[in-house]
């Protein structure tokens, strides 16, 4: 037996749509509310430029466990195929990893907002499976290192 949705306590799931022969209907995943003004402050673009789908999949990747989100789950999250979900970000000139991107980069400048965080755990939280990647991208964003940003919460 398939899951149609999922809980935020619930690990993702690999979604499928199928036909009620009594009714004719399709039974879909919940589509996500989309918060157009976290967009915004993410992407620094007008959220009307981006296309619904493109919304959808930022929208995932702000609010859900980045460890476990995966392109091919993201799909299947909003009914559609992988290739599908390629092609409908191609044409706003993206792809899912620099959305994945845009979307740590946001994470991390909100959660270092707040409080200081040791990387190691800054890098599980934004489902980096290496510290060094972690840290890599975090120059890459700020152009300093984190062990520098570290010693002005200090």
């Amino acid at each position: 037996m398939t899951q149609l949705y999922h809980s935020p306590t619930t690990p993702l799931t690999r979604h499928y749509s199928r036909s009620l022969p009594s009714r004719g209907m399709t039974i879909r995943p919940p589509v996500p509310e989309v918060d157009y003004l976290q967009i915004e402050e993410a992407t620094r673009r007008d959220p009307k430029s981006l296309s619904k789908t493109t919304a959808k999949v930022l929208h995932l990747l702000l609010t859900q466990d980045l460890s476990r989100l995966r392109s091919d789950s993201i799909a299947d999250e909003l009914g559609m195929s992988p290739t599908t979900l390629r092609r409908r970000l191609r044409a706003d000139q993206l792809n899912y990893q620099a959305l994945l991107d845009l979307a740590r980069q946001y994470r991390c400048e909100k959660r270092l907002a707040k409080t200081w965080v040791p990387g190691k755990t800054l890098a599980w939280d934004l489902g980096y499976a290496e510290v060094n990647s972690f840290y890599r991208a975090f120059k890459r964003w700020t152009g300093s290192n984190y062990s520098d940003v570290k010693l002005s919460y200090i």
